[in-house]
C-alpha cells in the first residue's frame, strides 16, 4: 500500500509500474473556443485569457517560467486565487527523472518553449456550432503513430492535458456517445454550473445533427462537440505498446469512451486513469460511474493533503477549487511510482509555487 494513494478497481498495473523506471511525461494542450463563454471555466483570470491557459502552463512545465504572459496563468473564481495545476505539475516532475514532452493538439496561442505540434496551426472551436474540431482523424492518427515511436524507447507513458473548457468538451464526446454523463462531469470551480453544460452541449449536437446514441461515429462526435486535445490522446493510448497512464479527470474518461467506440473490445488492463483525490471526491460529479460505464477502468486518486500545506493557496484544492489540470494528479502517480513518498511530493510542489 502507498501512502498518499487510493486505487478504485484493480491494482496490478500499479504494482507493475512500480517496477518500471524509464517513464515519460507528456502534457497535451489545446484550446478550445467554448472556454470563453462567460461563467464556464475559471482555468484562467477572464474567459478571454483562457487562451493563454495551456501556452503558459507548458511555458510553466518545460522551462519553469511564463512567457507567453506576464503573470503565471491563474485560477481566479470570485475573489479566491489558486495556484495553476501546473505548478503541481512541475513540482512532481522535479523529483522524476524522466524525460517531459508537451504536445500541441491544436493551442490559440503557442508556447514559447520545446513542444512537439501536430496542430497544423488549427485550435478548437465553440462546441455550440456542432463544428468544433477540423480532421479530428489526423489528430489521431498522428496521436496514434507517436505512440508507436516512445513505445520503443519507453517502459510506460503518462499522458495528460490543459485545456480550459475540457469538461464541457468531454461531456459533449460522452453524450454524443450515449453515455450518462450530465451532471456527472467534473470542474474547476467550487460549483458546477451543469445546466450551462448541457445546454451548450445539447446545443451543438442539434446543430451536427446527432442524437445521444452509442452508435455515433466518435470521429462525427469530435467532429461536432469535442476538442482537439481527445483525439490526439486517444490516437496515443491505442497506439502504444506499453502501458498508458492518462493523467486527468473526468475529461479523460472521454477518450476511453472514443477507444471503446474504435474498438468494442478494448482492452483497459494495460491503462488506468490517475487523478486527484480532490475529482474522485468531488460532490458536484462522478467519474467513478463513467468509467465503470465504458469498461473495467482502474482510477488511481493522490491525496497530496494539501490541507496541512504551508502554502495557502493550495489549500482551496481541499475545498473544491481546480481540482484537477496538466496532468497534476498523474505527475504525483509518476513520482510515487519512482519511489518518492508523498510528504516529499507536497513539499516539492510547495518550493514550485513560492
Amino acid at each position: 500500500m502507498i501512502e498518499g494513494l487510493k486505487t478504485y478497481g484493480s491494482e496490478k498495473l500499479v504494482k507493475e509500474l512500480q517496477n518500471l523506471k524509464n517513464p515519460i511525461f507528456i502534457c497535451t494542450i489545446a484550446t478550445t473556443e467554448t472556454s470563453k463563454i462567460p461563467g464556464l471555466t475559471g482555468a484562467g483570470a477572464s474567459p478571454k485569457l483562457t487562451k493563454y491557459t495551456p501556452a503558459g502552463d507548458a511555458e510553466l512545465i518545460l522551462d519553469g517560467e511564463v512567457k507567453c504572459m506576464k503573470d503565471i496563468p491563474q485560477t481566479i473564481i470570485g475573489e479566491v486565487v489558486t495556484p495553476t495545476p501546473s505548478m503541481i505539475t512541475k513540482g512532481s516532475l522535479t523529483l522524476c527523472d524522466c524525460p517531459v514532452m508537451v504536445l500541441d493538439a491544436g493551442s490559440e496561442i503557442k508556447a514559447n518553449s520545446d513542444v512537439f505540434d501536430i496542430s497544423d496551426g488549427k485550435h478548437g472551436k465553440d462546441i455550440r456550432t456542432g463544428k468544433a474540431v477540423e480532421e479530428p482523424e489526423e489528430l489521431f492518427k498522428k496521436g496514434f503513430d507517436l505512440a508507436l515511436i516512445l513505445s520503443e524507447n519507453y517502459d510506460y507513458i503518462v499522458i495528460g492535458e490543459s485545456l480550459p473548457a475540457g469538461t464541457t468538451t468531454a461531456l459533449g464526446v460522452l453524450v454524443g456517445l450515449g453515455y450518462d454523463a450530465k451532471g456527472k462531469v467534473s470542474g474547476c470551480m467550487n460549483t458546477n454550473p451543469h445546466e450551462m453544460k448541457n445546454a451548450i452541449v445539447e446545443e451543438g449536437l442539434a446543430n451536427a445533427g446527432l442524437k445521444e446514441y452509442k452508435g455515433n461515429d466518435p470521429f462525427d462526435v469530435i467532429r461536432a462537440v469535442g476538442d482537439p486535445m481527445l483525439p490526439a490522446i486517444a490516437g496515443v493510448l491505442m497506439g502504444s505498446k506499453v502501458p498508458v497512464v492518462l493523467a486527468g479527470g473526468t475529461q479523460l474518461t472521454a477518450v476511453y469512451a472514443i477507444a471503446k467506440a474504435l474498438d468494442p473490445d478494448f482492452d483497459f488492463s494495460n491503462t488506468c486513469l490517475a487523478t486527484t483525490s480532490f475529482v474522485v471526491k468531488d460532490e458536484t460529479a462522478d467519474i467513478l460511474d463513467i468509467t465503470e460505464q465504458i469498461g473495467d477502468i482502474s482510477v488511481n486518486a493522490v491525496n497530496p493533503n494539501f490541507e496541512i500545506s504551508r502554502v495557502e493557496g493550495l489549500k482551496n484544492y481541499t475545498e473544491g477549487y481546480i481540482k484537477e489540470g496538466a496532468g497534476a494528479g498523474g505527475a504525483m502517480f509518476l513520482a510515487l511510482m519512482l519511489g518518492n513518498k508523498i510528504d516529499d511530493i507536497r513539499e516539492s510542489i510547495e518550493n514550485a509555487c513560492s
